[in-house]
């Protein structure tokens, strides 16, 4: 049973591109809650629609001007749907309520303004506040994050951090205006081992600091299994899975969680063997009839490749996508 109360009900999220003829779907029908003090674990192949779904959450994916995007669906924070709020109201919710950490963090940075103004800026946004209160603020929060020498480095410009001082400064800048939901997106890719390990002892010391909520996406599953209390298993833009965390990987049901864990190597065990899944990932346009995994399913069966299946409980708060769930 899921503790505390729910802040963020993600209901029937549709998000297609306009195409020359056609539109594209990218995130087709996601359904996702995050309640209060909870990280919830956001995990699939790469270009299946976590990115889209978060950035959709956070009201960016619509550029300014001609819109490139058809969105459907709601998008219920605190009982509010941010998906009818205007640009203003979302702007006033953004860093206030909701911030996010984006991939590869330095090239997230802008490259032309100090790194001490960057991160004040969402502070800078949302009140007026003197320059020199507020430098002290960044201030603070650098050495929150364990921002070597913060004073002097306030001035510095993204190209003198390193890849794990930039995703350091992008924690700070999400959180210096006390969010109570954080969008994290691959907030460990392109850092090192040691690095990695680093980034998420920051991230659960600030979760607990700041009484967070987290929305945490990746394809590594050692971090979905160690941050994360609830899991969502996305594949083809659709969520197909999702349970606690010990249920999605001591239990799983369906045929591409299976897969997913079968090609992680267990040191544990008496012989290493490692699985995977045949085939690659599907890119969009998607366009796969009945269950989208079934190309690659050893399951499969003919009505597989007709019946779209639906998410449904198979047992007390595990649901799956899959026709054949309940008798494999």
């Amino acid at each position: 049973m899921r503790k505390g109360k729910k802040l963020l009900h993600v209901k029937n999220l549709n998000t297609s591109l306009y195409g020359k003829e056609d539109l594209i779907k990218i995130v087709d029908d996601v359904d996702l809650k995050i309640h209060e003090g909870e990280t919830v674990g956001l995990i699939g192949p790469t270009a299946t629609g976590k990115t889209v779904t978060a950035k959709a959450i956070l009201g960016i994916l619509q550029p300014i001007g001609k819109p490139i995007w058809k969105i459907e669906g709601e998008v219920i924070y605190k009982g509010k749907d941010l998906l009818k709020l205007s640009e203003e109201e979302f702007r006033k919710l953004r860093g206030n309520e909701i911030s996010m950490i984006f991939q590869k963090p330095k090239s997230s940075l802008h490259p032309d303004f100090i790194i001490g103004y960057q991160t004040g800026e969402p502070v800078e946004v949302h009140e007026k506040i003197k320059r020199q209160r507020l430098r002290k603020m960044v201030e603070d929060y650098f050495g929150k994050v364990k921002l070597p020498d913060p004073k002097k480095r306030y001035r510095f410009s993204r190209e003198q951090f390193s890849g794990g001082e930039s995703q350091r400064i992008m924690i700070a800048m999400a959180l210096i205006y006390n969010p109570s939901l954080l969008l994290a997106d691959e907030p460990t890719s392109d850092l090192d081992v040691t690095v990695q390990r680093q980034v998420l002892e920051l991230l659960k010391k600030m979760k607990k600091e700041f009484g967070l909520s987290m929305l945490l996406i990746t394809h590594d599953l050692g971090v979905i299994a160690e941050m994360s209390d609830y899991v969502y298993v996305m594949y083809a833009g659709k969520i197909i899975e999702h349970s606690d965390v010990y249920t999605i990987f001591k239990k799983p049901k369906h045929p591409f969680t299976r897969g997913l864990l079968s090609a992680v190597l267990d040191i544990r065990a008496d012989r290493y063997e490692l699985k995977g899944i045949p085939g690659e990932p599907p890119q969009p346009p998607y366009n796969i009839p009945g269950c989208v995994f079934h190309p690659r399913c050893e399951y499969v069966e003919d009505y597989c490749k007709e019946k779209i299946p639906p998410v449904e409980e198979i047992e007390s708060d595990h649901y799956v996508a899959c026709l054949r769930a309940k008798e494999t």
